[in-house]
């Protein structure tokens, strides 16, 4: 629910726990959380992005879309929201991506340490000819060609069973990213099996496009209201995740 004494701040992490939707303080529209960012402010009075809503102290709330934090920091939204003066950088914007693009190397890095990443043409390619995967990941910088075959796959085992079944495409991060994440050089293919670990990177993937595409997609701020695995329903391309 939302403050009544105050509808731009939270109450902090610990009393809001049943929250489930709030007020942006810049479009002053109310969203489910998942389509917000919460910001707190540090010790050193730096406002800084709290992107598991873990953080102690009060929090404002702001849609998650880079232009519209980039607005907050041109309107002073923060220091008008905590109603102080604060030390906000005018990067905020780039650095709450880095800090999102970070979250979804980290999640990526744990899914493959549970045993539920494979990475390579190969590897990929056999995997989907067993249907045995849940999601497909290509570099953002990859060759053309790769992916087209890899889609392709896709597209035709869709055609041999369920067209129906989600399959989501990601394309958020680049290769040296995926090195970063998987402890291997030059992945350009690599594809998700079933589990927690797998749903978690899937969901911050989301979250990373939704990002970056709000403002400059108007349909894909619209496919941002689904979950991932309902966005790919539509479109089992590497169209339905571009960043």
């Amino acid at each position: 629910m939302l403050s009544l004494a105050d509808p731009d701040l939270d109450n902090g992490p610990r009393t809001d726990r049943s929250a489930t939707m709030r007020m942006c303080a810049v479009t002053r529209q109310v969203q489910p959380i998942d389509e917000l960012i919460r910001f707190v402010v540090s010790p050193q009075s730096e406002v800084i992005a709290d992107l598991k809503r873990k953080l102690p102290g009060r929090g404002l709330w702001i849609t998650a879309s880079r232009q519209v934090v980039a607005e907050a920091v041109r309107r002073n939204q923060f220091g008008k929201g905590f109603k102080r003066d604060l030390r906000v950088a005018p990067t905020l914007a780039a650095d709450t991506e880095a800090l999102l693009v970070r979250g979804v190397i980290e999640a990526l890095a744990m899914a493959a340490k549970a045993g539920q990443v494979v990475a390579g043409f190969s590897k990929v390619e056999g995997a989907l000819a067993q249907s045995a995967i849940h999601a497909l990941i290509h570099a953002s910088d990859g060759a053309a060609d790769g992916i087209r075959k890899l889609d392709a796959l896709v597209r035709q085992n869709a055609g041999n069973g369920d067209e129906s079944r989600p399959f989501p495409v990601v394309t958020a991060l680049t290769s040296e990213q995926l090195d970063l994440a998987l402890g291997r050089s030059n992945v350009i293919h690599a594809a998700l099996l079933a589990g927690p670990a797998s749903r978690t990177f899937l969901s911050r993937s989301h979250t990373l496009v939704r990002y970056r595409m709000a403002d400059d997609d108007k349909t894909a701020g619209n496919a941002a209201r689904n979950s991932p695995i309902q966005t790919a329903r539509t479109r089992t391309t590497q169209q339905g995740w571009d960043c």
